[in-house]
């Protein structure tokens, strides 16, 4: 089947399963129904062969499957995959994130902008008309109050007076677009310093909110939340590793368990606890740039104060940098705001995929853990933290140690940093790998091991463990977003949604910051679409409308066509 077609067949799928859950009461999105058709075609036993066209009945059954996964609400893989889902649509990089905000400041600003820019005012009462406009450009951009507080505006309108009177607005309009465009920006920035000195003096700053205060207060508050939501989500994972533990010695355990789904949880927990670490790096870099911004921001308002001390008059060129300066450091204060909300946002909505693990009967789980350690994973590295794979014992195998690789901590670690050999060999159990032990290195890939037998074992025989892996992954699709498994499978689905955005491994971590990591994440850029909308406020002539009717003819072979005129008049719009 040509791609083309083989894409529009899946397009097709897809919005059939959507109606059909829809229909149901669920409804769902695109994306997770791409994910979950993927995840149904790769289990083997359902039987899919992806060389061949699908039949009618292949698409009949693909849909009844997805059906039945995504209307199965008690289902720890369905939170799971929602969960990766919402991720990775509302989850961008800092950097990226920063980027698209200034991106939508711009647009929204667009408007007043070429209001200005555009303006042709000549008598005095356009021209007063074009301060005032500019006066509100100057406040929106600033974001500091509300244009419609009267003593904000009388603030703002102070301030630019001292900086570029109504006298300057001649010279202003025989600026070209760009040029215009330029000063407004630097009008802004001076205005919004002179108010930030001001503020600090205490003789204005009306309607400036004090954002280093409000982000003293939220940056602990969030990562307190996150810390003990990584508790809660730390101490399932122990509580389930330890259960399936026992299950991998004792068949009758593992037979008993079957139904609670211990294991799919246990990939939930995990997936939530990657998810918060990588938001708790996020904020953790917004804290340690908001110290350094609150000491610069001192630095300069002194600075100013020495500049302008016991003078009548201070020359433009030693104050107004320091101004732009001012507004440039409160910019990134206001930057560090609006991520640090997204942030914590985002982490309340992640919550909503954990339902599942209070389904799972209490007493029952507690005699599964009777008889068992439960376990850290920081125990269980440091039970093996003297253990040290010998590279002697290979030959043309390449380890690397702590205390012998320069940049240790930056190796990307495959399987997000668990065991490999203990995952394939135990059909799927998580367990932290420990770094100290010796990292694997292996067709350009690291591997780390919880323990030096599973180091050893996985050495001597690499394609196996990692075929295995991927073979589970095929059964269980959320752990292709989990471990990390993006390349083995991307090709097998012909639609582009069907695939999750790529994300790179984590760093490795030492026996002591395994999992509470600092570490940067890349991920795929958000889609290029415009969210905004905008309303003109201009009068526009009514686009002509006319048709010409009769051109297919009727029963007789002439063909008569009929001039229709559809265009509203001028009065109407």
């Amino acid at each position: 089947m040509p791609p083309t077609q083989a894409e529009s067949v899946i397009k097709s799928i897809i919005r059939e399963i959507g109606q059909e859950c829809a229909a149901h009461g669920e409804v769902v999105s695109e994306t997770l129904v791409a994910f979950m058709v993927k995840a149904v075609v790769l289990d083997p036993s359902n039987g899919f062969n992806m060389d061949r066209t699908l039949t009618k009945s292949d698409v009949q059954k693909l849909v009844k499957l997805c059906m039945a996964r995504l209307l199965d609400t008690k289902n720890p893989s369905l939170d799971t995959i929602k969960m990766q889902v919402y991720f990775d649509i509302n989850y961008t990089s800092r950097e990226e994130f920063l980027q698209e905000h200034h991106r939508v400041l711009e647009s929204r600003l667009s408007s007043v902008c070429r209001e200005i820019t555009d303006n042709r005012a000549c008598v005095r009462e356009e021209l007063e008309s074009l301060y005032r406009k500019i006066v509100s450009y100057v406040l929106l951009r600033s974001g500091l109050g509300s244009p419609t507080d009267i003593k904000t505006v009388r603030e703002v309108t102070a301030a630019l007076q001292s900086v570029f009177p109504q006298t300057e607005l001649g010279t202003f309009l025989t600026l070209s677009k760009k040029d215009k465009e330029r000063q407004l920006k630097e009008l802004t920035m001076i205005v919004t310093g002179i108010r930030l000195f001001n503020r600090d003096c205490g003789k204005g700053g009306e309607g400036v909110d004090d954002l280093p205060a409000i982000l003293h207060e939220a940056i602990p508050a969030t990562t307190h939340h996150i810390d003990s939501q990584l508790q809660i989500a730390q101490n399932w994972a122990h509580r389930y590793t330890a259960i399936l533990e026992k299950a991998t010695d004792n068949p009758l355990v593992a037979i008993d368990l079957q139904p609670y789904k211990l294991k799919e949880a246990l990939y939930n927990v995990r997936q939530y606890e990657v998810f918060l670490q990588i938001i708790l790096s996020d904020i953790i870099t917004s804290a340690q740039e908001v110290e350094i911004m609150i000491k610069q921001l001192g630095a300069q308002l002194e600075q100013l104060k020495m500049t302008v001390k016991s003078k009548v008059a201070v020359p433009t060129s030693q104050v107004f940098p320091i101004f732009v300066a001012l507004a440039s450091l409160w910019n990134s204060f206001q930057d560090e705001t609006v991520l640090i909300s997204v942030l914590s946002n985002l982490i309340t909505h992640l919550e909503q995929f954990l339902g599942t693990h209070e389904l799972f009967p209490k007493k029952i789980l507690q005699d599964f853990l009777d008889e068992v350690t439960v376990k850290t994973d920081i125990c269980r590295i440091k039970e093996h933290l003297e253990e040290k794979v010998y590279p002697e014992d290979f030959q043309n195998v390449e380890w690397f140690f702590p205390e012998t690789t320069a940049n240790f901590d930056k190796l990307l670690i495959q399987y997000q940093g668990f065991c490999g050999y203990t995952f394939a060999t135990t059909d799927g159990l998580l367990l932290p790998g420990n770094p100290s032990i010796g990292i694997l290195k292996y067709k350009e890939k690291y591997y780390t091991f919880s323990c030096r037998n599973a180091a050893y074992s996985f050495a001597e025989n690499p394609e196996t463990y990692i075929d295995i892996v991927k073979e589970k992954a095929q059964k269980n699709a959320e752990l292709i977003q989990l471990l990390q498994l993006h390349r083995h499978f991307d090709t097998l689905i012909p639609y582009s949604q069907a695939n999750l955005r790529k994300k790179i491994t984590h760093s490795v971590q030492t026996d002591l910051s395994h999992m509470r990591r600092e570490n940067c994440s890349q991920v795929y850029p958000p889609k290029d679409v415009g969210t905004q909308s905008m309303r003109e406020g201009s009068s526009r002539v009514p686009r002509p409308q006319i048709y010409i009717a009769g051109l297919r003819g009727g029963k007789s072979k002439v063909t008569h066509g009929v001039k229709v005129n559809l265009t509203r008049s001028v009065n109407e719009t």
